[in-house]
C-alpha cells in the first residue's frame, strides 16, 4: 500500500512552504510548495463534492503546460485518481477514441482546444466537464485556503497515477498505465544517475501528454522539492535566454531542439555557469552538436527511456560522450536488462538482440488491453521492441526499432545504421530510411534527405558515400530530397508521415 509519506507536496509544504515549486514562463504566475499544498487540499474536496471524483476515477485533461496541471498532480497523489493527459494536436475523431477508451468521469479543457474536444461524439457522454479557465480561477482563489486537509487515500503500488497514450503511429493508441510505484522508483533512479536535489532548477519544454513532460525531470523534481519553470511550447530563443536567467542546473531536450538553440547567433556568447549538463533522449545526438555545446561549457548526457518503463532507464556519463559516441550508456541503478533473440534466448556479447527491461519502474500493462500487455510483458520483463548491442564494457547501443527493420536479399537492414552514415555527410542535415518493395531483393531502402543550409549533394554522391561505409545490401536504392523531415509532437522523425511521401 502507498504510505502517507508518498504525498510529496504535503511534505514540502511543511519543509519549504515559501519556496517556489513551479512557475510559468511568460505569465509571471507561480506557486510555492505551501500554496500548492493548500490548493491541493481545496481541489481534492471540490473534485469529490462537485464532480464525484474518487479513488480510481479518471480525469482527462486537454491543455498545454500550466500550473493547474501540477495542482491536479497533487490530487492524483492524495485522492488516488488518475490523470489522462490528451494530446492537443489530435483531431476530434482521435479524441473520440481516447474518451471512449479511458472513460473519464471528468474532462478539463483549455479554451482554445474546446471546439475539437466537444466535436468528439463521446464528449456528450462524459459525466462532468470543467473548463480550464474555471479551474484556474478556483486555484487562484484557494492560495490561502485554511480549511480541512484532505485525507490521503491509500492505493496499491500498481494503481495508475497516469494513463499515458502512445503516439498510435500503427493502429489505435495504447494507454500505458504509469503507476505510483513507477513514479517513486523513476525518481530514485533519476536522482542516483543525475544531480537532483532541492536546489535543482529546470525548464520544462516537453509536452504534458508525453512521459518526457512529466517523468524525465518534472516529477523527480517535485519529489525532491526542486524548482520547475513550465513553457507552453518550445521556442529556441526563449529557452536560450531562460536557461541563463533562471540559472537552470539541468535541461532535457531532444536533439532537434538543441540543434535549433545552437544555431542561434546569441548562442555563441551564451554563458551557462549553473548548467551541469543537458539530458538528451529520443534519438542519438550528433557528435558535432555535442561539441558545439561543449564549447559553451555544457556537457551532454544521453539516455534511453520509454513511456511504458521508467522513463529514465540508462545514462551515458558526460565524460564518455565522445569515447562512446552513439551509446545510450549503461542501465540506471534499479534497472535490470536482458538482450534476447526472437525466441527469448539471451544473445552473446556484441550480438544484436531485443532489449528487455525489468525493475520496479515497469508498467503493469496497457489500459484495458490484456492481449497487448501479454505480448509486451513476460514474467515481469518488458520487451521494448528495440534492437541493441552491449559492448564488453557494458555500454548499450541502439541498433534500431525492430518494426523499422526491413529484409533485403535475406539480410536484415536497420535504418538507424544507414541514417547515421547519411548524417555523417557534410551536406546532410537530416536523413531517414524506409524499406520499400523491390522486385529483385524483396525490399530495398528509400532514403529521405534534407540538405544542410547552403549545401548541395546528389543521389549519386550520397550512394557513393554509403557504399564507402556500408555493405552493399544496406545502401539505399532511392533518394528523395525534402526541405524538412516530418516530425512527431516530441521532435522525433515521423515515419508514418514519411510513408505518405512515397
Amino acid at each position: 500500500m502507498i504510505q502517507p509519506q508518498q504525498d510529496w507536496i504535503r511534505k514540502w509544504g511543511v519543509y519549504s512552504p515559501g519556496k517556489v515549486a513551479v512557475a510559468e514562463a511568460g505569465t509571471g504566475r507561480s506557486l510555492t510548495y505551501g500554496e500548492l499544498d493548500r490548493i491541493g487540499d481545496a481541489l481534492c474536496h471540490h473534485l469529490q463534492s462537485a464532480y464525484e471524483v474518487e479513488k480510481g476515477s479518471r480525469i482527462a485533461v486537454l491543455a498545454e503546460n500550466c500550473l493547474e496541471y501540477i495542482a491536479l498532480f497533487v490530487a492524483v497523489q492524495r485522492m488516488g485518481c488518475t490523470l489522462v493527459p490528451l494530446n492537443y494536436r489530435l483531431a476530434s475523431a482521435e479524441f473520440d477514441y481516447l474518451l471512449k477508451d479511458a472513460s473519464p468521469g471528468l474532462a478539463i479543457c483549455e479554451a482554445k482546444f474546446e471546439a475539437s474536444l466537444k466535436a468528439a461524439p463521446a464528449f456528450a457522454q462524459l459525466p462532468h466537464y470543467w473548463p480550464l479557465s474555471e479551474l484556474s480561477a478556483f486555484c487562484e482563489e484557494r492560495r490561502g485556503y485554511n480549511g480541512p486537509a484532505f485525507p490521503l487515500q491509500p492505493v496499491e503500488e500498481a494503481h495508475p497515477a497516469f494513463i499515458l497514450y502512445t503516439s498510435g503511429t500503427t493502429g489505435f493508441p495504447k494507454g500505458a498505465m504509469y503507476t505510483h510505484k513507477m513514479l517513486f522508483w523513476n525518481s530514485i533512479n533519476t536522482a542516483m544517475s543525475l544531480i537532483v536535489t532541492a536546489e535543482s532548477r529546470t525548464i520544462n519544454v516537453m509536452p504534458p501528454f508525453h512521459t518526457g513532460g512529466w517523468n524525465v525531470l518534472l516529477t523527480p523534481f517535485l519529489h525532491h522539492g526542486a524548482y520547475v519553470l513550465l513553457m507552453r511550447k518550445f521556442d529556441p530563443s526563449a529557452v536560450l535566454q531562460l536557461l541563463q536567467e533562471e540559472r537552470a542546473t539541468l535541461f532535457m531536450g531532444v536533439p532537434t531542439m538543441l540543434k535549433m538553440i545552437a544555431e542561434l547567433p546569441a548562442f555563441q556568447k551564451a554563458v551557462f555557469p549553473d548548467l551541469h549538463y543537458l539530458i538528451v533522449g529520443g534519438e542519438p545526438m550528433p557528435i558535432p552538436l555535442i561539441e558545439q555545446w561543449d564549447e559553451r561549457g555544457v556537457a551532454v548526457r544521453q539516455g534511453y527511456g520509454m513511456t511504458e518503463v521508467g522513463p529514465n532507464l540508462t545514462s551515458l556519463h558526460q565524460d564518455d560522450a565522445i569515447r562512446k559516441k552513439g551509446s545510450i550508456g549503461r542501465p540506471n541503478f534499479y534497472v535490470q536488462i536482458r538482450i534476447v533473440d526472437d525466441k527469448g534466448v539471451e544473445v552473446a556479447a556484441g550480438e544484436p538482440g531485443e532489449l528487455w527491461l525489468k525493475g520496479p519502474m515497469v508498467t503493469p500493462g496497457y489500459w484495458r488491453k490484456p492481449e497487448a500487455t501479454a505480448k509486451a510483458v513476460h514474467q515481469g520483463w518488458f520487451a521494448t521492441g528495440d534492437m541493441v548491442i552491449q559492448d564488453k564494457e557494458g555500454y548499450l547501443f541502439v541498433v534500431d526499432r525492430i518494426k523499422n527493420m526491413y529484409i533485403s536479399g535475406g539480410e536484415n537492414v536497420y535504418p538507424a545504421e544507414v541514417e547515421r552514415v547519411l548524417r555523417s555527410h557534410p551536406a546532410v542535415a537530416e536523413a531517414a530510411v524506409l524499406g520499400v518493395p523491390d522486385q529483385q531483393w524483396g525490399e530495398a531502402g528509400c532514403a529521405f534527405v534534407a540538405r544542410a543550409e547552403g549545401q548541395a549533394c546528389s543521389a549519386g554522391e550520397l550512394q557513393a558515400h554509403c557504399r564507402a561505409h556500408l555493405a552493399k545490401f544496406k545502401v539505399p536504392r532511392d533518394f528523395r530530397f525534402v526541405a524538412e523531415l516530418p516530425k512527431t509532437d516530441t521532435g522525433k522523425i515521423d515515419r508514418g508521415g514519411l510513408k505518405g511521401l512515397l
